[in-house]
């Protein structure tokens, strides 16, 4: 059975939205998210994926104001997550759930995910029958399938896919930059759903714009092969390529990313091993250049009793670290600076080490925070 209908390959990811303002994260801009809703449906794709947490919490509310008021229930297809940080009891599962209802303006939701399954999590999501509980809801209507997503080692998988085989799908972190990366595991997990015949939905294919803002040597290793051909999509094709992945969310924060992403895969075709190998070898020039290996979820920013701007933080030291070789002025050093008047320093850091307990990457964030420190201050 396909649980995805014979969908698109390509899922409308809600967690990195056009915004007002590019210091606040909730401040969605949604007339410009509607234009972007509209291309999205009248191109064939309708898929969209949002959770709790996303955009300062706001993306839930986004769904109701750009696509349920404006669009026919059936005309769409709608994912979102029961996040283990904001439950403490069984009642509140079933207040959140319908929190969600009533902030994304539907009565049921097509893939319903428990979410970021890792070893302590699924601890909690058992402890409080979680599984049978989405199940529930599937039985009640309100959910059409359930899964989950995952931020772990492919054994831990196994053992969770063993265990509740009445999973429908799963929610993987894949791009060709983790892929063989032993903290990630992308491959390893991707063929533990293989092996569980469950088909899996791909996050961060472009590792958060890491692949799509990538060194000078991989632009032109990418563009001399083919010119026209965008440097994010041999990201997005090369997750969207593997026969068990049945959709490739895009979290696209603009119209241009929303128009590139939907031409090429409207009429999707997977990398040829010719393209494969150019992929790989985009792998070994990015591991030689790329400092800090931080997605951009934010997910560690809103527990920061310091408020640091971390994944900004991470991103600017990535982009200055690629360009050191370079002479003159960078830019890196002033948007740190400017980002400082409204966020905590990275030398602000206290070590709480709340941001590595929740970073699904599991990144020494506090060191990392250090050296920050000292290469911008």
């Amino acid at each position: 059975m396909d649980i995805f209908n014979g969908a698109k390959n390509l899922g409308f990811g809600l967690m990195r939205l056009p915004l007002l303002n590019p210091n606040d994260d909730s401040s969605i801009d949604i007339e410009t998210m509607k234009k972007m809703v509209d291309i999205f449906i009248e191109r064939g794709f309708t898929y969209f994926d949002t959770a709790i947490m996303y955009c300062g919490m706001k993306s839930q509310n986004a769904v109701k104001d750009a696509l349920s008021s404006r669009y026919p229930r059936d005309s769409y297809t709608l994912a979102t997550k029961l996040h283990y940080g904001f439950f403490n009891s069984f009642e509140d599962r079933d207040r959140i759930f319908n929190e969600q209802l009533e902030a994304t303006g539907v009565d049921y939701f097509d893939y319903y995910l428990l979410h970021d399954l890792g070893a302590n999590q699924y601890k909690k999501y058992e402890d409080f029958d979680c599984f049978n509980w989405a199940l529930n809801k599937k039985k009640e209507g309100k959910v059409k399938y359930v899964g989950f997503s995952y931020h772990d080692n492919s054994e831990l998988l196994d053992k969770i896919l063993t265990e509740h085989p009445e999973m429908e799908f799963v929610q993987l972190q894949i791009n060709y930059l983790d892929w063989e990366s032993e903290g990630v595991q992308s491959r390893k997990c991707y063929e533990v759903c293989v092996k569980h015949n469950k088909p899996v939905i791909v996050m961060e294919p472009v590792r958060g714009g890491t692949l799509a803002d990538v060194p000078d040597g991989v632009k032109g290793l990418f563009r001399s092969y083919s010119p026209d051909m965008s440097i994010a999509s041999w990201a997005v094709r090369f997750a969207a390529s593997h026969d068990n992945i049945k959709m490739v969310l895009s979290g696209m924060s603009n119209m241009e990313q929303m128009l590139d992403n939907t031409s090429y895969m409207k009429d999707f075709k997977p990398l040829t091993d010719e393209e494969m190998d150019i992929v790989f070898k985009a792998v070994d020039i990015i591991n030689g250049s790329v400092a800090i290996a931080c997605t951009g979820c934010s997910y560690c920013t809103d527990g920061c009793p310091k408020k640091i701007a971390i994944p900004r933080y991470f991103a600017l030291y990535n982009a200055d670290i690629i360009e050191k070789d370079q002479e003159g002025w960078r830019p890196q050093g002033s948007y740190y600076e400017r980002l400082t008047e409204s966020f905590g320093k990275a030398s602000d850091c206290i070590a709480c080490r709340k941001c590595e307990h929740i970073c699904p990457q599991h990144l020494p964030i506090v060191d990392y925070l250090k050296q920050v420190a000292e290469h911008f201050e």
